[in-house]
């Protein structure tokens, strides 16, 4: 596979988020739903597939497409994400219609960042070392408030995650605030907009962004020690129509896009500076199916 399963976690709110607020945001063709008598713990699911196309690895300017499964559902009000190598769980009850709800729980992504030469078409980053396999646990907490300015079925919240490499691919934490906002136009139609940003520390840059004299004597790609600070900041879109029933049940297509952009060390390094580029851009389409 060309892409990096690590840049997924970019796709997730073109993704993933849109079917899974619609979930929160929409109203049945027939009625509105009354708080007062609907069930806030209502199971649910939703499952979906895509084709993302995405860089090769975290700073490249080569790119290859790669698919994008996801799904989310809540069992007895307990709500669980998962999307290509992300999995999350919110450990606290939702709410129904307008309100205020608390998230939190844990959270684990696995990262094949640079995992394998073969998947890099760049020949100077390609005879850099192969990293390990990252494996990255930790939790987040967050804030939503649905019912915000357009109607009551609009939502906007705001998430804090940290999580940890436990795996000894950099040994070093990831600290990712988001802000992310939907409203649905219709029954069938929503629109989202996010924004959020990556905050690393050291044992993330050296290992994915540092070139080694030896690597440099390789590849021909300069010596570089990179440290860790804010790696990067996103901005990104993303809509959905049903193609049957509505967005609270049926098929839907899904359309994303995210424009990031590399910062510091992490846009300086030789493989992004020099064999990539800071401006990376990842884009989405895919169906998902409520039920």
């Amino acid at each position: 596979m060309k892409t990096k399963l690590f840049l997924l976690a970019g796709l997730g709110l073109s993704f993933l988020a849109v079917p899974a607020l619609a979930q929160d945001a929409a109203p049945q063709p027939s009625a509105v739903p009354d708080p007062e008598t609907a069930d806030p713990r209502g199971d649910f699911a939703i499952v979906g597939a895509g084709a993302g196309i995405l860089p090769n690895y975290e700073g490249s300017d080569d790119y290859g497409f790669s698919p994008v499964p996801a799904a989310i559902g809540q069992l007895e009000g307990f709500r669980f994400t998962f999307l290509g190598n992300r999995l999350s769980v919110d450990l606290i009850r939702d709410g129904y219609g307008p309100t205020v709800d608390i998230q939190a729980g844990p959270i684990g992504v696995i990262g094949f960042n640079r995992t394998s030469a073969d998947a890099i078409d760049d020949p100077q980053v390609a005879l850099l070392e192969e990293r390990n396999t990252a494996i990255e646990l930790g939790g987040y907490v967050g804030i939503g408030k649905t019912g915000v300015l357009t109607s009551d079925y609009d939502r906007l919240s705001a998430t804090i995650s940290y999580r940890y490499d436990v795996a000894g691919a950099h040994d070093s934490g990831i600290l990712t605030p988001t802000l992310a906002y939907t409203t649905p136009l219709s029954t069938k139609a929503l629109v989202g907009l996010f924004l959020s940003a990556e905050r690393v520390e050291n044992g993330y840059g050296d290992a994915y962004f540092s070139v080694s004299a030896a690597e440099s004597l390789r590849s021909g790609l300069p010596v570089f020690d990179a440290d860790g600070g804010w790696k990067n900041y996103t901005i990104g879109f993303a809509g959905a129509h049903s193609l049957t029933g509505d967005l609270t049940g049926g098929l839907q297509m899904v359309v994303g896009g995210t424009y990031r952009r590399l910062l510091g060390d992490f846009s300086a390094s030789p493989v992004t500076a020099i064999a990539g580029s800071p401006h990376q851009w990842l884009g989405t389409v895919g169906l998902a199916y409520s039920f």
